[in-house]
């Protein structure tokens, strides 16, 4: 195997621990976790550890990504509203997706027949998120009742996103008028519902104050199991936060003063630097740069190394008050939030070794 950096390292079976983890938390409140793998491009080893913790569906955003495990015997969850283009797609990869249009619903209808299949939908409903969903009652009802009539679907639940786009917290009271609206739809249609999806991780720590309440039966959970975090990337108790590091390989290492020297223009992307005189400062350039991540996202594991900045390809640390001797050729380790470990697992640049 190439042992060639930038790599991200995932660990396995800390996922494995964290979805069994959540998995026994969860289902102590008679809910059932989805494992959402969209943190990891749909990765089938990531998925196929979830399914070693318990977890009994796996979801992901993008229909290319639920291709790639067509094959595993679990079942599969479309998160993002469906394309009508891709319709036929999201019925042969996806048993589940979650859907707020009339006209999409047709569209899997159509391709649900066209394919004999029965594909099963959740009607979302926004809570305050503004991000997908009817934001009207009347209008989610009427939805579901499409859902409940058209031929090849079959209506198997509602749900709601939060914290994604407008940062709106889960609370007992928000999930609440989600289960309202569930019976509100099943005293309307004169059917049960099968599923009632409240949040995603973001609500684990209303699940562990016993707040979430009763008739919310689902949760997506994908930040959780690969990072052991919740709501405001706080850890989850229970959990491992060291399922992925981030290693860079130190390209060049030199003693520099740490202020450029002259006058100084925008940089490559627009911006004008500022810069803190600490002197003459030991300075590692390393093989990563703002095309692969954020360096925002980035917190390095060695308390003694310090972000500078960068470029596209570069980033620029000062390890002055490092206990460790690098040298050129030496990896720096990092961990990275939510959102630099989405950008490392899509960058082509940063290879991917997961450990067993």
């Amino acid at each position: 195997m190439s042992n060639t950096l930038p790599c991200l390292f995932v660990d396995l079976p800390t996922i494995a621990g964290n979805a069994s983890a959540m998995v026994d938390l969860c289902q102590s409140s008679h809910i059932n976790p989805v494992g959402i793998i969209k943190l990891a491009c749909g990765s089938r080893d990531v998925a196929s550890a979830m399914l070693e913790g318990g977890i009994k569906t796996i979801g992901d955003s993008r229909i290319d990504n639920l291709e790639k495990i067509a094959d595993l015997p679990v079942e599969k969850m479309l998160l993002r509203i469906p394309q009508i283009s891709r319709a036929l797609d999201t019925v042969k990869y996806a048993d589940i997706s979650l859907n707020s249009e009339e006209h999409t619903l047709r569209a899997l209808s159509a391709a649900a027949v066209a394919l004999n299949r029965t594909h099963r939908v959740i009607v979302m409903h926004d809570l305050g998120d503004l991000r997908e969903g009817c934001i009207n009652a009347d209008d989610t009802v009427a939805l579901a009742r499409l859902a409940a009539s058209l031929p090849g679907l079959a209506l198997e639940g509602v749900g709601a996103n939060l914290a994604c786009y407008g940062g709106v917290e889960p609370t007992t009271e928000n999930q609440q008028q989600l289960v309202d609206i569930a019976h509100r739809i099943e005293a309307e249609l004169g059917i049960g519902l099968h599923t009632v999806s409240g949040a995603s991780s973001a609500a684990l720590p209303l699940l562990l104050r016993h707040g979430v309440p009763v008739g919310i039966n689902q949760l997506r959970l994908g930040a959780s199991l690969i990072l052991g975090i919740g709501l405001n990337d706080e850890p989850i108790p229970g959990t491992s936060q060291d399922a992925v590091r981030l290693a860079v390989e130190i390209v060049e290492l030199k003693e520099k003063p740490s202020v450029p020297t002259g006058s100084t223009a925008l940089d490559a992307f627009g911006n004008k630097p500022v810069f803190e005189d600490f002197g003459i400062r030991q300075r590692a350039i390393c093989a990563i740069g703002k095309q692969d991540i954020d360096f925002a996202e980035l917190q390095a594991v060695d308390p003694g190394v310090r972000i500078i900045g960068g470029s596209s390809d570069h980033l620029i640390l000062d390890v002055s008050e490092s206990a460790l001797n690098y040298q050129v050729g030496d990896a720096v380790y990092f961990t990275l939030s939510y959102g630099g470990t989405l950008q490392c697992m899509t960058s082509d640049y940063v290879r991917k070794e997961y450990v067993h």
